[in-house]
């Protein structure tokens, strides 16, 4: 035992008054978020949501020599056995590793009309993502759930379809290296970090932003 301060899945990491650290994480299955200060000089342990955090860039101006060591390891070294992996039933990407996420609000008015999203997603080989009103709604697992307190993303394109943009919502994905926002209120907070908007009915334009990319791209993509 270490005897040291502890949190896990955080989401912020701030620098407090003397030698505290602040933290903020998900608690309660993400419905809520707890602020934690670890107070002393430490060490402190913290683990980070995946994708909360970007990578700095590469720095080319550095360069140094690769050591290769020797480490004995065995099987018998591990103290865990993986007994299995299970995953979420179905074909569909993990929304935090594809490069391409389209996500629905309220705006999609159902959840018979996430199948917009699926054909989309499919020609795209993206994955399809939610709302936390959208979850909280039944219409789709929380594993889809984009927010605060769901999953954060930080795809090549992110594709928000109906959603209004909440700060709960934003945070889980306003890293993405270009978002496209959907909205028929052009006042909606999403198109104030979105690089490209079109105004309109998402269930009219969907259908047509597939039509297109079939055209463009020849075919279902599965990339």
């Amino acid at each position: 035992r270490l005897n040291v301060g502890l949190a896990t899945d955080c989401v912020v990491i701030e620098a407090g008054a003397q030698d505290e650290v602040i933290v903020h994480r998900p608690v309660y299955a993400g419905k809520a978020i707890s602020h934690l200060t670890l107070q002393g000089s430490g060490p402190h342990i913290l683990s980070l949501r995946a994708n909360v955090f970007r990578g700095p860039g590469p720095d080319l101006s550095l360069n140094g020599d690769v050591v290769e060591l020797d480490v004995p390891f065995s099987g018998g070294d591990l103290l865990l056995k993986i007994r299995e992996v299970v995953k979420e039933a179905g074909k569909n990407l993990d929304i935090t590793e594809a490069r391409i996420v389209i996500s629905g609000g309220l705006g999609m008015q159902g959840p018979e009309n996430f199948q917009l999203l699926e054909d989309l997603a499919q020609v795209l080989g993206g994955a399809v993502g939610a709302s936390r009103p959208v979850v909280d709604n039944g219409w789709r697992s929380y594993s889809n759930q984009v927010g605060q307190t769901g999953r954060t993303v930080q795809p090549d394109l992110y594709i928000a379809c109906g959603i209004s943009g909440a700060v709960q919502h934003l945070a889980g994905m306003s890293s993405s290296k270009c978002i496209v926002a959907i909205n028929k209120d052009a006042s909606a907070p999403i198109f104030s970090v979105a690089d490209y908007g079109i105004v309109g009915d998402t269930l009219e334009i969907l259908p047509l932003l597939t039509s297109e990319f079939k055209q463009v791209l020849g075919t279902k993509s599965d990339r």
